[in-house]
């Protein structure tokens, strides 16, 4: 039990319930009245007692909609419709102003539109066009006088621009850092969110009315999902990982937290409402099926309270001064879904419910890339040069893989050949980090080495060595700033060593406990991370964990294993997954959780 002398500089909420209890429980889904006509791919806004949508598209041969209809809090009632059918357009804002941009106006080919509709409560009238024609990829709508625009796709390619609406004009304003369509999309015209998707994308980036920055990624990876709420306040829900999907996350500003599912998975609804009153209305529910009526209501309490780590707060109820914790030494592994191939020597990169694996042998080297999204393992395209025993670091949708000096990039659909390493090696001891700041370490040439080299999205740079020279160990951390090398095949063989990266230079830390190598790692930073799996002189289910300071042996593998394939970014000692390995090669996917606990805190 923690003791606290004081508890000042700061100032202690006040709740009724535990943070992790109100986390938990965030909201729910529930039936609303049906749409009178079956569409997806919908423009909407407003709220979840006044609501409207229009246009789309129906089945089959996605025949585009001009249907317009208003909810009020329990059924929808068509009105006027637009005086062009389109689908994919920009979602529209409230109720009685709305505004709709650009879309796809004819089937099969898509030719895209620069036509823009605006509402006036009973009808809607051609306005100035926006500059560039497409479907766009977000908008946010806060009457059919201020609206912004921004990615979208133009048949082709996909595209980055911005446009701001004051009423009269189209103005281009800064682009997104990332080219993309169908995302989902929250805020205002001065504080925007725009959040997933296509190409398959995890990737967030804020609006401040002047220029786009990258924040923190979706847990999932998704495409087509829709958006509510503001730019400190939102929820996403549905969308494609692929499959279609159900899940709803939240966001508090700085991070995402899965909520409750939506009853039914759909790709492109009709969104509105805020982050704790939400409405989601039609969409594809497979990808066979095209439109539906289903509408469903999201409620949250208002004083919904995301999980803060660390965060000391009083429960009035039990009246108990508490703080939120998440031991690492209470986590445990699962069973996960299986890869479709078995295999060893793979990497991986991403979290637990967006991954992706590549590359390993069975033997021989392969190809094959696989994503996860959570449930299932998904063949995607194949790596362009087969790879066994490299090094992998990244997101589901962003990842780098390297094997000798032959390096890949996914763009979360695709792998490009790009910078090759400056030293020709395989099984790196590590790697860690995302596509823009990456650092690779060790390996052999043979012999082993010590060659360091980061990554800064387009070139390799050696920097400092490792101090001890070794192959086939782990690496986490958080970027090319921040890593650790744990474990590894050196001299003497099957060593414990372990070294944090500083951004400057390798310092050698506390051993661990069970030397070895081939194992698995995963981290948020080199002072938390844990290592899993591995070879002493048969494969091993050991997982330590690391503080910073020691490390300390917690629940094992189910199964013993070596060079499997781990996460990257998103994965970190209390959340992580390994999967396949040997010997013999293997399929199975296990996944690692720490659960959220309140502990009451005595106060003296």
């Amino acid at each position: 039990m923690s003791k606290y002398k004081e508890i000042k500089g700061f100032k202690v909420q006040t709740l009724a319930s535990d943070t992790a209890a109100s986390q938990q429980a965030g909201g729910t889904w529930a039936s609303g009245g049906n749409m009178n006509t079956a569409r997806g791919r919908t423009a909407g806004g407003g709220t979840q007692t006044a609501a409207i949508t229009t246009g789309g598209s129906a089945g089959p041969g996605y025949t585009r909609q001009a249907v317009t209809e208003q909810y009020n809090g329990s059924s929808w009632t068509e009105v006027g419709d637009l005086n062009t059918a389109r689908s994919l357009q920009g979602d529209c804002g409230p109720y009685t102003s709305a505004i709709v941009a650009g879309g796809v106006i004819s089937t099969p080919s898509p030719p895209v539109t620069a036509d823009v509709e605006s509402w006036n409560g009973s009808s809607w009238t051609e306005t100035t066009n926006i500059n560039t024609a497409r479907n766009p990829g977000g908008t946010v709508s806060e009457s059919n006088t201020a609206s912004l625009i921004f990615g979208g796709f133009a048949s082709p390619p996909r595209n980055a621009e911005t446009e701001l609406w004051n009423g009269t004009s189209w103005t281009e304003k800064n682009d997104m850092n990332q080219s993309k369509d169908e995302m989902a999309s929250a805020g205002t015209t001065t504080a925007a969110l725009g959040a997933g998707g296509t190409p398959l994308k995890a990737n967030v980036e804020l609006w401040d009315g002047t220029s786009w920055t990258e924040t923190t990624d979706l847990n999932t990876a998704k495409t087509g999902a829709v958006g509510a709420g503001t730019q400190t306040s939102a929820i996403v829900y549905g969308g494609s990982t692929p499959p279609y999907v159900a899940t709803t996350e939240f966001w508090n500003g700085s991070s995402w937290t899965e909520l409750a599912d939506l009853s039914t998975a759909r790709f492109l609804s009709s969104p509105a409402g805020s982050s704790v009153s939400a409405l989601m209305a039609g969409g594809d529910p497979s990808s066979t099926v095209i439109g539906t009526v289903a509408t469903e209501e999201w409620t949250a309490s208002s004083d919904f309270t995301q999980i803060n780590l660390g965060q000391v707060y009083y429960n009035s109820t039990s009246n108990a001064y508490k703080v939120t914790e998440q031991p690492v030494p209470g986590g445990s592994w699962s069973s996960g879904g299986a890869m479709n191939t078995a295999r060893r020597g793979q990497r991986g990169s991403g979290s637990k419910t967006a991954g992706l694996v590549f590359g390993g042998g069975s033997p021989p080297p392969l190809v094959l890339t696989e994503s996860y999204n959570g449930t299932a393992f998904t063949e995607v395209a194949d790596l362009n040069t087969a790879k066994n025993n490299g090094a992998g670091f990244g997101t589901q949708a962003s990842t780098i893989a390297t094997n000798e000096a032959n390096v890949e990039l996914w763009n979360g659909s695709s792998w490009t050949e790009t910078t090759e390493v400056n030293t020709d090696r395989e099984a790196y001891a590590g790697a860690t980090g995302p596509t823009s700041a990456g650092i690779i370490f060790g390996g052999t040439a043979p012999p082993y080495v010590t060659n360091t080299e980061t990554w800064n999205g387009s070139a390799w740079t050696e920097v400092n060595d490792l101090n001890n020279a070794r192959a086939a160990g782990g690496g986490a951390g958080l970027n090319s700033g921040d890593a650790i090398c744990i474990l590894g095949d050196s001299n003497p063989y099957s060593s414990a060593y372990v070294e944090t990266w500083d951004g400057t230079n390798w310092t050698e830390v506390t051993q661990a406990n069970t030397g070895r190598y081939y194992n698995g790692a995963s981290g948020a930073s080199s002072s938390s991370a844990i290592t899993y799996g591995g070879y002493t002189t048969a494969a091993v289910a050991n997982t330590e964990s690391w503080n910073g300071t020691a490390w300390t042996e917690i629940a094992d593998l189910a199964t013993a294993r070596f060079t499997g394939g781990s996460g990257n970014i998103g994965s970190s000692s209390t959340s992580a997954y390994y999967a396949g390995g040997g010997f013999p090669d293997k399929t199975n996917m296990e996944e690692w959780t720490v659960d959220v606990t309140n502990t009451t805190i005595t106060v003296s």
